[in-house]
C-alpha cells in the first residue's frame, strides 16, 4: 500500500495492520472499506485519456455528474447489483506483421477493479516475498535489475536461468485463482465479485465470448491476480526448494512472469528447470522455452569457459536489457555490463520514424515538443552505467530522421544542411545522462 492512500483511508491501513500480525488470518468484510470515498480517489487515479471500453463511456462525460454516478455504483457493489462488463478486444499490429490484441476496460469496471487493487494490496503486500518486483508499491523495474547485478557480481552466482512463462495472464486457472484467494478471503461478496471480473467475457468485433481462463486483458486488477497466482504456484515453492534441495547458493527475482534464477552450481540449476517446469504444469502453466535458457554466466564464467576451449558466456536479456559477461578497463575485473536490447531500440526507432513521417508537416517545434518527451522517457528507463555510448547513437539517430523528415517539407527538393538544424536538435533531443548508478554504489549511500 502506498503511504497516501493508508493515510487517507483507515480502514485499508487497519487491513494492513491486522493482516501483517496474522499472516493465517482470513477477512470476512472487504466491502466495507469501499465506499464512495475510495471509488472517488480510484476515478482521479485513471487516465483520464484512455480508450473507452464497451460502455463507450470515456472519463470526462462521467465525472460531469460524479457525485450522483459513484453514489449509484457504490449502492449496486454493496447490494450485489454490480455485473462487469465484458473487455473490448482491439488488434493493434506488431513488428513482424501480425496482430496482438488489446483489451480495454470499461471505465465503472476500472474504478471498482483499482479500489478491489487497493483492498488486496492492504492484505497481500505483507504476504509477497522479497524477490518479488513486479506491479507492487514502491517496487519497478529497476529494483529487480538492481537485485540481479548485485546477486551476479557480489553473491556466488556461476550459472544463470532466464525463465519466462508462456503466455502467463492467458492461462491463469480460475479454479486455482479462487483457491489462492480463499487462503486469505472468506468475503463470499468480493469473491463473487472477483470470479464475474474473471468470467466478464470478451467483446470481438461485435462478437461476445466467455472467458473461462485467463486474467482480462488490460484489467486493472489482472497484474495484482497475476502475483498472487504466483506466489502460491511459484514463490512460496522456490523458496522452500532454494532451502531444502540447493547444493550450493541460490538466488531469485521475479518480476511479473519473467523470472531470473542464479545458481553456484550447475547441478542445482538443471534440476531446478526440471522441478520448474513439473511444479508449472501443475498449475496450468509453461515454461516458454524458446525464452528459457541455463546459461554458465558471472565473474569465473569467461575462464571457466576458456579452460574448456569455449568462446565467450553467453548473454541474457531481462527487463529490457541484454546482460554481459565484461571486464573494467581500469583494473580488468569482471564487470556485469547492460545494454539496450537491440531489438528494443530498433522498434522504438521504427515507431519514431512512423510519427515523423506522419507529422512532417507540422511546425518544427510542435514535433520537436513530442520527440522530447518520447527521448526523456527513453533515456530515464535506459540510462544505466555501460549503455552511454548506445544512447548517444539513439540521439543521433534520432535526429538523422528528423532531418530526413523535415528535408520533405522543402517543394523544391533542395537539401537542407545540417547547422540549420544544430539549434533544433540542442533545444528539443536532451542528451543521455546516467539516471541509475551502480546497485551497489546506490544501496551504499
Amino acid at each position: 500500500m502506498t503511504q497516501s492512500i493508508t493515510a487517507a483511508f483507515p480502514a485499508l491501513a487497519r487491513l494492513h495492520a491486522a493482516a501483517k500480525q496474522d499472516s493465517q488470518l482470513r477477512f470476512n468484510n472487504l466491502l466495507h472499506p469501499i465506499t464512495e470515498a475510495l471509488l472517488e480517489r480510484a476515478y482521479r487515479a485513471l487516465n483520464r485519456k484512455a480508450a473507452t471500453g464497451v460502455d463507450e463511456v470515456d472519463w470526462r462525460s462521467y465525472g460531469e455528474q460524479l457525485a450522483l454516478n459513484l453514489n449509484d455504483l457504490c449502492h449496486r457493489l454493496h447490494g450485489n447489483r454490480y455485473r462487469p462488463q465484458p473487455v473490448k478486444r482491439v488488434w493493434v499490429p506488431k513488428d513482424n506483421g501480425e496482430q496482438r490484441p488489446i483489451g480495454i476496460t470499461s471505465l465503472e469496471d476500472k474504478i471498482v477493479q483499482q479500489a478491489l487493487v487497493w483492498v488486496l494490496e492492504s492484505i497481500y503486500e505483507h504476504d509477497f516475498l522479497g524477490f518479488s518486483y513486479g506491479f507492487r508499491p514502491n517496487r519497478n523495474q529497476h529494483g529487480a535489475l538492481d537485485a540481479v547485478y548485485m546477486a551476479i557480481t557480489a553473491k556466488k552466482v556461476s550459472w544463470v536461468l532466464d525463465a519466462d512463462i508462456q503466455g502467463f495472464f492467458d492461462h491463469i486457472n480460475h479454479d486455482w485463482m479462487m483457491k489462492f484467494l480463499n487462503h486469505r478471503i472468506s468475503d463470499p461478496r468480493l469473491l463473487r465479485l472477483i470470479k464475474l471480473t474473471l468470467t466478464a467475457g470478451v467483446v470481438d468485433q461485435g462478437c461476445q465470448s466467455k472467458t473461462v481462463v485467463g486474467t482480462p486483458q488490460g484489467a486493472v486488477v489482472s497484474p495484482l491476480l497475476g502475483n498472487i497466482y504466483l506466489h502460491y504456484a511459484l514463490d512460496l515453492w522456490v523458496d522452500q526448494w532454494r532451502h531444502r534441495h540447493a547444493r550450493g547458493e541460490a538466488y531469485v527475482v521475479r518480476y511479473a512472469d519473467d523470472s531470473v534464477f542464479g545458481f553456484q552450481y550447475r547441478s542445482d540449476g538443471e534440476r531446478f528447470l526440471q522441478a520448474l517446469g513439473d511444479r508449472l504444469a501443475h498449475f496450468n502453466l509453461q515454461l516458454n522455452m524458446s525464452k528459457t535458457h541455463l546459461i554458465e554466466f558471472g565473474r569465473f564464467a569467461e575462464a571457466s569457459r576458456a579452460e574448456r576451449g569455449l568462446g565467450k558466456p553467453l548473454t541474457f536479456d531481462f527487463l529490457g536489457f541484454t546482460h554481459i559477461c565484461s571486464r573494467r578497463q581500469s583494473d580488468h575485473r569482471f564487470s556485469l555490463r547492460r545494454i539496450t536490447i537491440a531489438k528494443r531500440q530498433r522498434r522504438t526507432l521504427s515507431t519514431i520514424k512512423v510519427m515523423l513521417m506522419k507529422s512532417y508537416h507540422e511546425r518544427p517545434f510542435i514535433v520537436g515538443g513530442r520527440l522530447k518527451v518520447i527521448l526523456q522517457g527513453y533515456f530515464n528507463y535506459y540510462a544505466v552505467p555501460g549503455n552511454q555510448t548506445l544512447l548517444d547513437r539513439f540521439r543521433t539517430a534520432v535526429g538523422r530522421m528528423w532531418i530526413k523528415a523535415m528535408r520533405r517539407r522543402s517543394q523544391r527538393g533542395k537539401a537542407v544542411p545540417w547547422r540549420r538544424f544544430e539549434r533544433l536538435i540542442a533545444m528539443f533531443l536532451p542528451r543521455a545522462r546516467i539516471v541509475h548508478p551502480y546497485p551497489n554504489q546506490r544501496l551504499r549511500v
